[in-house]
């Protein structure tokens, strides 16, 4: 299941991980560049931030799982729209992203063997690297 954004303004992040819209921080700000007076003066830019430590949506491994990989606090900005919903959207939906990639766990790394070529390719190396200082030394008087 992909991230979405619930009916309430809610991230749904996962199966049993929901964000409640009330701890998401949506800041407006212009959103700058070139554009003239629309882009100067219309609040259209999107900053939306989650502090993951005043979090009470997360379980205590889901909040240390994020600190880890994000930090205390995750923004996410769009001002790509002219609209100051779409970019909303578009903050929230990266918000989501963010927050989902980040609490999936990696896979356990299950132990191999080394191949047999990687092995004799390795002895091949060592053997080459010593020749290469042994051409490096003084010639033995006799």
């Amino acid at each position: 299941m992909g991230t979405r954004l619930g009916d309430d303004g809610e991230l749904v992040l996962a199966v049993g991980v929901v964000i409640p819209a009330s701890e998401i921080d949506l800041r407006v700000t212009t959103s700058g560049g070139p554009g003239g007076q629309h882009a100067n003066r219309a609040l259209t830019r999107v900053v939306a931030s989650f502090d993951v430590v005043a979090s009470r949506s997360l379980s205590s491994t889901q909040r240390d799982r994020l600190l880890d990989t994000l930090g205390p606090v995750v923004r996410s900005s769009a001002g790509r729209f002219r609209s100051q919903a779409q970019n909303r959207t578009a903050a929230c939906e990266q918000l989501a992203a963010r927050l989902a990639q980040a609490l999936q766990t990696p896979p356990p790394r299950r132990a191999t063997r080394p191949t047999a070529s990687s092995r004799r390719r390795r002895v091949d190396d060592k053997r080459e690297r010593g020749a290469i200082k042994e051409r490096r030394r003084p010639p033995v008087e006799d």
